[in-house]
């Protein structure tokens, strides 16, 4: 007899993607998840869905089931939800018994749902992102954070407009995006003609559907949730992050890397627009020993000013809460700066301080979620 099979199913967030370029979104999630099982005497496969970088959640959601189906529909193994940030949202909508009236054969194996630093209530930095500034900046972000990793980053020259541009994030109005538009192309222009066909293609995606950017705002996700209603046959779970505010001396640190000092100058203008928490729709407060908890592993009593660098705190608590800490939006998906030997990059420069036993707690927390027996 076997070793049971599990399908974890991964999702990206918003701008995310399963691979670009060569470069696979949860490469470090999947080799540590995979590690778990087998010392469990599991055996696990993974499903990278590559959703539509800002489309819809509903279109998200059927990319999801669309791959779902072909990936697991010849087996009896258990299927296991795992959504990054707005891939959070996609899963919970897919495992919803209502919202699917003819649910495909497989819909009973799905056992758990993991939401990791999810907007559950929204983002105060949609608003900001329903702009085509703010589209634009994400666009030339989401193309340096690529060039970084693969080829450790364009020239300081190309990236002054880009930097003049961010300094402006709080002027959304007010950025050119002529600037914008010439900067996404002198970075593409560092790209082979593969990766540029590879990256154009992926920001058509971008600028022809961008319908889950408007849906993120909190009055959005007010109907999200009253909508989309829990499954009682599942177990969900969540992994809640925040950093503390930005300050001078962590920055100070950056200035010898332009890149690093350019992201961590993003970092600290997005942590404040994701501070700004909406006062007609804030994220309702947890169940007091949930709080408790929080705090103690948080290390500061909760308030709607917390958040990880994009996602207000508050608003990412569903279900069990697997862990807590500090990480920015990235860290817990073990794109975190790692030591020299170390296969860790990087993405999003915040001082979290975030290292590789944070990362093995996260995951050791996620894989004994999905493996106990409900």
């Amino acid at each position: 007899m076997g070793r049971p099979r599990h399908h974890i199913i991964l999702v990206p967030g918003l701008f995310g993607f399963a691979r670009l370029g060569g470069f696979d979104y949860f490469t470090h999630v999947e080799e540590a998840l995979a590690n778990r099982f087998l010392e469990c005497g599991a055996d696990c496969e993974f499903v990278s869905v590559s959703s539509p970088p800002t489309g819809s959640i509903v279109h998200r959601t059927q990319v999801l089931m669309d791959a779902i189906q072909q990936a697991c529909s010849e087996d009896t193994g258990a299927i296991h939800l795992v959504g990054h940030s707005t891939g959070g949202l996609d899963v919970r909508l897919l495992a919803s018994p209502t919202a699917w009236p003819d649910a495909p054969e497989w819909f009973d194996r799905v056992r758990t749902v993991t939401s990791i630093a999810t907007p559950h209530y929204g983002t105060p930095l949609a608003y900001f992102f329903t702009t085509m500034a703010g589209t634009r900046v994400l666009e030339a972000l989401s193309l340096l954070t690529y060039m970084t990793l693969q080829a450790g980053g364009p020239p300081l020259t190309v990236l002054t407009p880009l930097i003049a541009a961010i300094g402006r994030l709080d002027q959304a109005l007010g950025i050119d995006n002529k600037v914008l538009e010439k900067t996404i192309e002198l970075l593409l222009s560092f790209l082979g003609e593969e990766g540029q066909s590879e990256v154009r293609e992926w920001f058509d995606g971008i600028r022809s559907d961008q319908g889950a950017i408007i849906q993120l705002t909190p009055e959005s996700m007010d109907i999200f949730n009253a909508g989309v209603e829990n499954n009682p046959n599942l177990r969900y779970g969540c992994v809640v992050t925040r950093m503390p505010p930005p300050g001078p001396v962590r920055l100070l640190k950056n200035l010898r890397s332009p890149i690093n000092a350019l992201s961590a100058a993003v970092f600290s203008t997005l942590y404040v627009g994701a501070g700004r928490t909406s006062k007609v729709y804030p994220p309702p407060g947890p169940p007091p020993e949930v709080r408790e908890y929080l705090e103690l592993k948080l290390g500061r009593e909760l308030d709607n000013s917390l958040n990880d660098g994009l996602v207000p705190t508050m608003s990412m608590i569903w279900g069990d809460v697997l862990w807590a800490g500090t990480a920015d939006h990235l860290d817990v998906l073990g794109h975190f700066h790692g030591d020299r030997d170390s296969k860790h990059t990087d993405w999003l420069v915040s001082g979290a301080g975030f290292r590789e036993d944070d990362f093995d707690e996260v995951m050791d927390a996620v894989a004994e979620f999905q493996l106990q027996r409900s």
